[in-house]
């Protein structure tokens, strides 16, 4: 199938932050589009929203990237943003144990809402903080990567937004996970003869059923080919419609009489 997209036309793409508060999810999405470091930032409310333009293996992408309030209050107001997700970042603090614990709910909150097929969804896991000391560390590399195992996940990451330590390749590794999702749902539409070739003509079948409401027989009606008689019954439909259109879809019908009434006004 020949690809009709502009070569110069970026993807867009969305990509939703989820994870509990505090975990430094907007301080991500700062460092990443503005690479800003704000030291006191202040909890999301509802949900936010930035694009960032970016080059990954030659092709140009637009991320619209979301932002989303962790406190348990503001659910009603970040779940209608699942739907649509390209891509989901699930972030927790590598100095709060509970909120890998909690990547669980969040990942269980997105499928629902999102309705994606969890094992053809790209998850990325990202540890935030990662510039900390280390006596403070509460959540070490084995853990992640068994929570990781357990959810049949298969990408995670360390990043600190204060140092800009690995932001950006978090965006491109979800992005990379995402492309190779893609290829292998091509890949299954072609093997199943999904495809559609856009670049040839399309035809109509000569007869099939067409269901206009009407007291027919029932049996399938003339579809007219535009080919047919050199536009003869095209010029016709032309200079009569009505005749024509009994001659498309079968049996003309008649307006129903009004039932009588015995009202008076």
């Amino acid at each position: 199938m020949t690809n009709m997209r502009p070569p110069q036309k970026n993807k867009l793409l969305k990509v939703i932050i989820l994870g509990d508060g505090g975990v430094g999810k907007s301080a991500l999405l700062t460092r990443f589009v503005s690479n800003r470091y704000e030291e006191n930032n202040f909890h999301t409310i509802g949900v936010e929203f930035m694009n960032k333009d970016i080059t990954v293996d030659g092709e140009n992408y637009t991320l619209q990237i979301w932002d989303t309030a962790g406190q348990e209050r503001f659910r009603a107001l970040r779940t209608p943003f699942y739907r649509g997700s390209d891509i989901c970042l699930l972030c927790y603090a590598v100095d709060d144990r509970d909120s890998l614990r909690g990547l669980r709910l969040w990942r269980n909150e997105f499928l629902n809402y999102a309705d994606v097929n969890a094992d053809r969804f790209p998850f990325i896991v990202v540890g935030n903080k990662n510039d900390i000391r280390p006596d403070k560390r509460q959540v070490g590399r084995e853990d992640v990567q068994q929570w990781c195992a357990e959810q049949s996940i298969a990408s995670h990451i360390e990043t600190s937004s204060k140092t800009a330590t690995n932001v950006t390749d978090a965006f491109v590794l979800g992005l990379r996970q995402w492309k190779t999702m893609e290829c292998v749902a091509e890949a299954e539409q072609r093997q199943n003869g999904d495809t559609i070739d856009l670049t040839r003509p399309i035809r109509l079948m000569q007869r099939r059923s067409c269901c206009t409401g009407g007291g027919g027989s029932g049996k399938p009606t003339d579809v007219v080919d535009a080919d047919d008689d050199d536009g003869q019954i095209a010029d016709a439909a032309m200079r009569s419609p009505s005749s024509m259109s009994r001659h498309l879809f079968g049996q003309a019908r008649s307006s129903p009489k009004a039932p009588s009434t015995n009202y008076r006004l």
